[in-house]
This record gives C-alpha cells, structure tokens and sequence, in this order.
C-alpha cells in the first residue's frame, strides 16, 4: 500500500477569523456558495425561500424566492391563501428560475465541449511541433489504422501524379 501523501480532507476546527482581507475572501465565497445551495433547494424541491444577511463591512445582501412579498406574507401568515395575482407572480418567477437553470446548465456543457476541444487542438499542435513520428507511438490501434489508410490513399495520389508527370515530359 501506497503512503499517502496528503492527509486527504480534514475538518477545520470553526473560530473567528481574524486577518481582515482573509475574513472578507471567506465571507465572499461562502455567500456564493449559500446562495448556490439556495438556488439549488429552489430548484429540486419547489420552496419558498428567503434570507438576509450582513458582510463584515455592514453591507446587505439576501435571497428570495419567489420574491420577499411573498416569503415574509407567508412567514408571518403560513395557512394563508394566495391571491391569484401572488400565485400567478411566483409562478411566473419559477418559471424564469426554471428557465435561467436550463440556460445555465446548456451554456456548461458548450463550456465543457470547447475546453474538451481546446485541448484536442492543443494536443495537434503539441504534436505537430514534435514531428509525427514521435506522436505516432501514441495512437492507439484504431488511429494507427486510420493513419496507415491515410498513408495508402497518399502513396497511391503520389504514384499517379508521379506518372503524369513522367507521362507529360516524356510526350513532350
């Protein structure tokens, strides 16, 4: 077995943090990822949310879904019946917070299809500067194949051209 070279994931221990620029780096992140984990119980089970809070500096920030009328409305009075025109609001919100999750998550996958062909393009060039027989060692069994079909067509585009050319000068 293996020694580990790091102790893997750690609990850390929860105290104030005292460097100022440190407490405010952990503060920003933390109100992402809140917000994140919020927009994400919206999403997966259908609640009504709402949150307000201060950063270290005095400044507000909050969440709520599907807007603070209806989160405090219905804080302050649980067993009360919407309106029609609150339930059409809040349907409505959902629907944007439905419809901006689905952009959301096409616009990671177009993300991840253009680093994955970055890559690709990165390793072409990679290759290019080595020489193709340094890169060829790497091809797996299908791609040599294919390579060696390319070469083929290749070899017999030359050898026509070559008799062309043979068969031009020689009628000349």
């Amino acid at each position: 077995m293996e020694n580990k070279k790091s102790r893997g994931r750690q609990k850390i221990p929860m105290k104030k943090i005292e460097k100022q620029d440190d407490l405010y780096a952990s503060f920003s992140k933390r109100r992402l990822g809140l917000h994140k984990k919020a927009s994400d119980l919206v999403f997966e089970c259908d609640v009504d949310i709402g949150m307000i809070y201060f950063s270290p500096k005095g400044n507000p920030f909050s969440f709520f879904h599907p807007n603070v009328d209806a989160v405090v409305s219905r804080f302050q009075n649980f067993d009360m019946e919407f309106s029609e025109s609150a339930l059409l609001i809040t349907a409505g919100n959902r629907d944007k917070v439905n419809e901006l999750k689905n952009r959301l998550d096409e616009l990671d996958i177009i993300e991840d299809i253009a680093i994955a062909k970055k890559k690709s393009y990165d390793d072409v060039i990679e290759a290019r500067k080595r020489g193709w027989w340094e890169s060829i060692e790497q091809l797996n069994a299908y791609e040599v194949t294919k390579f060696e079909a390319w070469m083929d067509t290749t070899n017999f585009n030359m050898q026509n051209r070559l008799n062309e050319l043979k068969n031009g000068a020689s009628s000349s």
